[in-house]
């Protein structure tokens, strides 16, 4: 979609059809936009409102009810912060005191529109004019914010009184231009200095206007935490979305936190509640009777000394996150299993050990092996009649490759 279509979809009759239209079903769209067409609307107007409602639709799972309101494109709302991330965003930049922010690489103005909900004057941009025409809608029920077209490059932060009580906002596109895979998506770069802006240029606007933010990937190294800053890795639902890296005054943690929202609710792990140097279990024989799954968000923040503190317990292997524990606790950020039967990864014993056991179903788990599951299946060889159900974790104890069959508590 072009400027020129995106405006005459947002204004007059195109904003009127689109408003207009029922809740999107695929299997009625073609004769919808067949009628549409025969009653005089504009084709390229009756595909680009169609394709707003079809978004809209998807966009419900990010944005609730609010995706009726407001309009997309492909890459934005795939790309866009789910309302709940970006509300705990607004949130932190309003508790610093920050009453302006910029909004740097602004997409679709997901986060723009969660801060221009808490009060905030958010001054957005974004380098494709179309994105921030997109975005420039989305805030239409906040005057004193607007979205246009510009290069995170070209801004110039504010100085001096105009800093006091100003922030800065950056979602560096982690997509390279050019030819797009099958579902037309660009690949992915995971390299801090080829996202855009650099790793460096956020710092640098860090350096000039303190109450910087920045939305990064999950795969944010630890090691490229600037002192004093806080890195937090956000999971919801038990999906990683995102490192949040937050600078000065937005900065409430030094160091990795992880945050796991759940339920409605979240809770916040820390460095100071962790066991940086946890124990490992030496044995399978160790094995306690309960394994503890880290959320991911902490697995990822390096925070699974979190978990070994909170349940008395040891991590089985370096880096695998699996927790063994003879007592059992509720903890909120990590999910427990019942230890049914441990031993060391072999497909024929598994096989026996299963078939003897009456499991015809199974679920596999895996972190720190190298083992395809769809291939494992196959080899297991199990009857399909699709009754009893096993969880089978492959993972390491002392480099050695281990299978734990568990079941949830």
């Amino acid at each position: 979609m072009d400027l020129a279509l995106l405006r005459r979809l947002t204004t007059g009759e195109g904003w009127g059809l689109l408003q207009s239209l029922p809740p999107y079903d695929e299997s009625q769209a073609l004769g919808l936009q067949d009628r549409l067409r025969a009653a005089g609307f504009d084709p390229d107007l009756v595909a680009a409102a169609l394709n707003q409602s079809r978004l809209r639709a998807k966009a419900v799972d990010k944005f609730g009810e609010f995706a009726r309101g407001m309009v997309f494109t492909s890459d934005g709302l795939e790309q866009a912060t789910r309302l709940a991330v970006a509300a705990r965003h607004a949130q932190r930049f309003r508790a610093a005191g920050v009453s302006t922010v910029h909004d740097l690489g602004c997409g679709i103005g997901a986060d723009a529109m969660a801060m221009a909900g808490l009060d905030l004057r958010v001054r957005a941009i974004d380098a494709d004019e179309v994105t921030a025409a997109v975005a420039a809608v989305n805030l239409r029920h906040w005057p004193e914010s607007g979205a246009q077209a510009g290069r995170v490059e070209d801004f110039t932060p504010p100085a001096g009184e105009g800093a006091r009580d100003a922030g800065a906002w950056l979602d560096p596109a982690r997509r390279t231009p050019g030819v797009a895979d099958v579902r037309g998506r660009t690949r992915r770069v995971f390299d801090l200095d080829s996202i855009s802006p650099s790793w460096q240029q956020v710092q640098d606007i860090a350096r000039r206007l303190p109450a910087t933010g920045a939305k990064l990937a999950p795969a944010f190294p630890h090691a490229a935490i600037p002192a004093g800053a806080e890195a937090q890795w956000t999971s919801l639902d038990g999906e990683v979305l995102e490192c949040a890296v937050w600078f000065g005054p937005l900065a409430q943690t030094a160091g990795r936190t992880a945050a796991v929202l759940r339920d409605g609710g979240a809770v916040l792990v820390t460095e100071a509640g962790a066991d940086p140097d946890h124990a490992r279990v030496n044995s399978l024989g160790e094995i306690g009777a309960w394994l503890y799954e880290p959320d991911r968000a902490v697995i990822r923040a390096g925070l699974v000394g979190a978990v070994t503190a909170a349940v008395d317990g040891h991590e089985l292997d370096d880096g695998v996150g699996y927790v063994s524990s003879d007592a059992a606790h509720d903890v909120p950020f990590a999910r427990r299993f019942v230890v049914v039967e441990a031993m060391p990864f072999n497909v024929k014993a598994l096989r026996g050990w299963l078939r003897d056991h009456g499991f015809d179903r199974l679920t596999i788990k895996k972190r720190g092996v190298s083992v395809d599951p769809d291939l494992l299946r196959r080899q297991l060889r199990l009857p399909a009649k699709g009754r009893t159900e096993a969880t089978v974790v492959l993972t390491r104890v002392r480099s050695n490759q281990v299978a734990l069959v568990v079941r949830p508590a």
